[in-house]
C-alpha cells in the first residue's frame, strides 16, 4: 500500500510557506534548467520530467513531400526529447534528487501508450511514474476508461502503479464515481490547482490527502508575483509541495502502491462533530466502519442461487413408477395429501436428468 500521512488543515492552505515541507519540480523539454543554481535550494527533493506524449511517431515516413517532412520533424523532436530526458535523469540523480517521469495521455490505444511510456522512461525501481490526465475531455485527452487500462498495463510491465496527475474537476469526478474507476480512485493523487487554499475543493470523499500538490505554474507565476521561485528555473516552471518533510518524502518515493480503500460514504455513518469544531472549518469527517459493499460477482452469485431455489419450487416431485399403474397413482395421491411418501416395494428412482419419470421399470419389461 502507498502510505500517506493524515492530512492536516495546514496542508491545504499555502503549505509551501512551511519551511519543513518538501518541494518537487516538474518540467518538460522546453524548460531551461540551471542545475547548479537549482541544487542550492535544499527544499527541492525530487525532479519529475515529461517522458512520452501519446504514441511514438511512425517508424517509417510515407506520403508526399510535406507529409514526409512533417514525419521527419516529429522523429527529430522525439529523439531530442528522449536524449534530453536521459541526460536530465543522470544529472538529477548525481545531485541527489529523486527522479520521476510522467506520460501525457492522449486519446486511444492505452496499451500502446503504456508500452511507449515504459520504453521511453526506462524506469528504475526508485523512479516515480505518473499518468498525466489534463482534463476530463476524451476528444483531447485519454478517457478515464482507457486510463484504467493504461494503469493495468503499467502494472503488468513493472509490477507497480503510477501516480495520477490531474486537476480538481477531474479528481472530483473520479472520486464521485470511485466504484466505476476502481484503479484511478486508488492511485496516489498528484493534485493540480493554483489556489492558495484548496480545503473546500479537495475531493475528501475518496482521497484523504494528496501525494503532491502542483501549486505554482505559468498560470499563477509571473515576473512580479509568484507563489514560490526555484533558483535556476524560469517563471513557467511547475513547482509542487508534499504534505511531509524531505526525509518522509524520500522514504515514500516512488509511491508505487494503491491507497487504502475508503469506506462507502453512502452506507456508512459519519461520526458526529461538535458545533465548535464544525464552525472552525478545515475538519476531516470520519465515518464509522461498515461492511465492504458487495462486488458485482458476489451479487450475481446470490441472485443465481435464489433463482434456482425459486425455480425448483415449481417443479413436480418424482412420480413412483409401478407395475400396476392404479396402485401407484393412489399411493402418490395419498402421499401428496399427507405430505409424506408412502413406502412401496415398487418405488423406483427417476431417470437421470428428468424431474418426472415416465420410463418403464425392469419388472414392466419382464411382464411384457
Amino acid at each position: 500500500m502507498a502510505l500517506t500521512p493524515a492530512a492536516k488543515a495546514s496542508d491545504f492552505s499555502e503549505p509551501w510557506k512551511n519551511a519543513d515541507r518538501a518541494l518537487v519540480v516538474d518540467a518538460y523539454e522546453y524548460n531551461p534548467i540551471d542545475w547548479g543554481q537549482l541544487a542550492t535550494d535544499k527544499r527541492i527533493v525530487g525532479f519529475i520530467n515529461k517522458a512520452s506524449d501519446g504514441m511514438p511517431p511512425p517508424y517509417s515516413c510515407f506520403g508526399d513531400e510535406t507529409e514526409a517532412r512533417l514525419c521527419k520533424t516529429l522523429w527529430k523532436r522525439y529523439a531530442v526529447a528522449r536524449e534530453l530526458f536521459q541526460t536530465r535523469k543522470v544529472v538529477a540523480k548525481a545531485l541527489g534528487l529523486k527522479w520521476g517521469a510522467y506520460h501525457l495521455a492522449r486519446p486511444g490505444n492505452p496499451i500502446g501508450q503504456a508500452n511507449n511510456f515504459i520504453d521511453f522512461a526506462q524506469p528504475g525501481p526508485d523512479d516515480l511514474l505518473a499518468l498525466d490526465i489534463e482534463d476530463d475531455d476524451p476528444t483531447q485527452w485519454m478517457s478515464l476508461e482507457d486510463a484504467e487500462e493504461f494503469v493495468r498495463q503499467v502494472h503488468r510491465r513493472i509490477g507497480r502503479f503510477p501516480v495520477l496527475y490531474t486537476n480538481g474537476m477531474t479528481a472530483g469526478h473520479i472520486a464521485d464515481n470511485r466504484y466505476q474507476y476502481r484503479l484511478l480512485s486508488r492511485l496516489p493523487l498528484w493534485y493540480a490547482r493554483y489556489k492558495p487554499d484548496i480545503g473546500v475543493h479537495f475531493p475528501m470523499g475518496n482521497w484523504q490527502g494528496y501525494a503532491l500538490w502542483q501549486f505554482s505554474a505559468k498560470a499563477n507565476c509571473g515576473r512580479f508575483r509568484c507563489p514560490y521561485r526555484v533558483a535556476g528555473t524560469p517563471t513557467d516552471i511547475d513547482v509542487n509541495v508534499a504534505p511531509m518533510d524531505a526525509a518522509t518524502l524520500r522514504a515514500q518515493w516512488p509511491f508505487g502502491g494503491l491507497i487504502d480503500m475508503q469506506p462507502d460514504y453512502l452506507a456508512s455513518i459519519p461520526v458526529p462533530l461538535s458545533r465548535e469544531a464544525a464552525l472552525a472549518g478545515n475538519v476531516t469527517i470520519t465515518y464509522a466502519t461498515v461492511a465492504t459493499p458487495p462486488s458485482f460477482d458476489e451479487m450475481v452469485s446470490v441472485f443465481s442461487a435464489r433463482w434456482v431455489r425459486f425455480r425448483s419450487g415449481f417443479q413436480m416431485p418424482a412420480v413412483m413408477a409401478a407395475t400396476r399403474q392404479p396402485r401407484g397413482i393412489a399411493e402418490y395421491v395419498a402421499w401428496a395429501r399427507k405430505e409424506m411418501r408412502v413406502a412401496s416395494p415398487f418405488e423406483a428412482a427417476p431417470a437421470r436428468g428428468d424431474t418426472l419419470s415416465t420410463a418403464s421399470t425392469e419388472s414392466d419389461r419382464g411382464l411384457r
